[in-house]
């Protein structure tokens, strides 16, 4: 991963790398790896997300229709 830092502006650079990592999910991913995670329960947590995702575009999709 690369930024540019433009007139020596280095706040607006960190910025920039910042938006990016979040972007990339590697915020997220340090931590979650932090501790050690169960299978069962790192399996039931992905399973939950996956639901909450499906939820979240169903019901966007509904709003995009009109129907809501």
């Amino acid at each position: 991963m690369q930024v540019s830092v433009r007139e020596n502006n280095v706040d607006q650079a960190l910025r920039a790398l910042k938006k990016k990592l979040q972007r990339e999910g590697v915020f997220r991913e340090m931590r979650l790896k932090e501790h050690f995670e169960k299978p069962s329960i790192r399996k039931a947590r992905e399973k939950a997300e996956s639901i909450r995702r499906q939820r979240k575009l169903a019901r966007k999709k509904l709003e995009r229709e009109g129907l809501v």
